[in-house]
């Protein structure tokens, strides 16, 4: 029986249901937990630092920042907020819990283009609804205490931006570490074990039993097993 979707946390007043089944106690092996958490806490920051950006975009268009900032600070908020979890957080989460290279690569190619994309929200280019140094540093001129509210997303993008690239490689450094490659990650996408679930479990078990088998080696050949002495060698 599949276990009942518990994210993203929906009060019962609202007649919606979570999309998403995760736990990292359960699904995570113990030795990436830490790893994915910092991950998914990477992520609740990227979503707090959206929303501190339409607050600095709006307190900007009162100051005479023009009103597209703001609409484009509402658009990043509402679009990136689900799409970020969707398209590199569960691509991440699913490649720790069944070792999968598919989605290790899937959050490769996109968390990539969301590091580029977070560096150029700290830049702060006029005109793309970002409190970025750029359109903060150019406004001191115009309004110190607007400009200085606007100094505080820029700081969470800047803290986004150097904390994503570094968790960027530090899951690359892991990824080539163990083996991974492109090649693995063609071979599932052929044989469609990336999305087979059964599959997944499979291979999760056998990981696991392999681990097993690493810290118990004496337990590991059975009485047919050829012994050899040092007059046999």
């Amino acid at each position: 029986m599949a276990a009942e979707n518990n994210f993203p946390p929906i009060p019962g007043f609202i007649p919606l249901q979570p999309c998403f089944y995760q736990d990292f106690d359960e699904e995570i092996p113990e030795q990436h937990r830490t790893m994915c958490k910092r991950l998914y806490h990477l992520w609740i920051l990227h979503t707090i630092t959206l929303a501190v950006n339409l607050v600095g975009c709006f307190v900007w268009m009162l100051g005479g920042g023009g009103v597209t900032n703001f609409g484009m600070a509402i658009i990043w908020l509402i679009l990136f907020t689900p799409c970020s979890y969707v398209c590199w957080f569960r691509p991440i989460y699913k490649a720790f819990k069944t070792d999968s290279s598919f989605n290790f690569m899937a959050f490769f190619f996109v968390f990539m283009a969301q590091v580029g994309i977070s560096i150029i929200q700290c830049i702060g280019i006029p005109g793309w609804g970002n409190c970025g140094w750029l359109a903060t540093i150019s406004f001191f001129s115009y309004n110190l205490w607007i400009a200085l509210l606007m100094l505080i997303p820029t700081l969470f993008f800047t803290a986004t931006a150097t904390l994503s690239f570094i968790a960027l490689t530090k899951v690359h450094n892991f990824y080539r570490g163990s083996g991974g490659s492109i090649g693995k990650a063609q071979e599932e996408w052929t044989t469609g074990a990336w999305k087979n679930p059964h599959i997944q479990q499979a291979a999760q078990q056998a990981a696991m039993g392999a681990a097993t088998g690493a810290m118990m080696p004496d337990q590991q050949y059975s009485s047919n097993t050829p012994q050899y002495n040092d007059n046999q060698m």
